[in-house]
């Protein structure tokens, strides 16, 4: 694998992506609710966590402890000891969350294998059409700022989860944060639902690979491939 890729371990997406999340970026996911966009996360912080390193979650939705058990397995206890999480209340809460974990993965006294903001909309979208709305898209784009110049200087991976809306014109789902989100994410997933336990990884946006797609499988164990290997 590229030695600037973090691979997620589902053979189907690192083939998409060409070895896996790039070190020195932000990559955007963004889909339905129950599209695995947290599962995902969840996944890619286990594997992180199991190589020693430490992971630094931001966790605005409520990770549930099932979720964290499908993924961790009978691992869970020593994995957590690899996790920093925090579960801001509002979005003041999480741009100090969000500086904190930036520090945190500067200083370089715990070796960061990952950054995780899910959802960096959740409290954005509750200030939408009110008199707080401008304010909060400052306070987002300063987060955004925070996390790129991170990744740009550490090499620690970012992912950020978006929520979406849902287009007058012609009901296509869309990411919130429109272009200022958009643009601070070099690679940017569209997670989309299919029946059952499937899911498919859409690449919207990357610096050098094609746009394509990739599919997985929900289990009891995490994610898997669903296109072979």
């Amino acid at each position: 694998m590229p030695p600037d890729r973090l691979p997620t371990g589902i053979a189907s997406v690192d083939r998409l992506l060409g070895g896996g999340l790039e070190t020195d970026v932000v990559t955007e996911l963004y889909g339905e609710g129950g599209s695995g966009k947290t599962l995902f996360c969840l996944d890619v912080a286990a594997r992180v966590a199991r190589e020693g390193r430490w992971v630094l979650y931001v966790d605005t939705e409520g990770v549930s402890l099932e979720r964290l058990r499908s993924v961790g397995g009978s691992d869970l206890d020593r994995l957590l000891g690899r996790f920093l999480l925090s579960a801001p209340k509002d979005l003041e809460e999480q741009g100090r969350a969000i500086a904190a974990a930036c520090a945190l993965a500067r200083d370089g006294r715990r070796p960061t294998g990952l950054l995780v903001v899910d959802s960096a909309t959740n409290f954005y979208r509750l200030s939408l059409s009110s008199p707080e709305e401008d304010d909060a898209r400052e306070a987002l784009a300063l987060e955004l700022a925070e996390l790129v110049a991170t990744a740009r200087a550490r090499a620690v991976p970012v992912l950020l989860t978006n929520q979406v809306w849902r287009s007058p014109k012609d009901g296509s789902l869309e990411p919130i944060g429109g272009s200022f989100l958009n643009h601070a994410a070099k690679t940017i997933l569209r997670f989309d639902r299919r029946e059952g336990p499937l899911r498919t990884v859409v690449l919207v946006k990357h610096r050098a690979r094609p746009e394509g797609s990739a599919s997985f499988r929900i289990t009891s164990r995490g994610l898997e491939s669903a296109d072979g290997g």
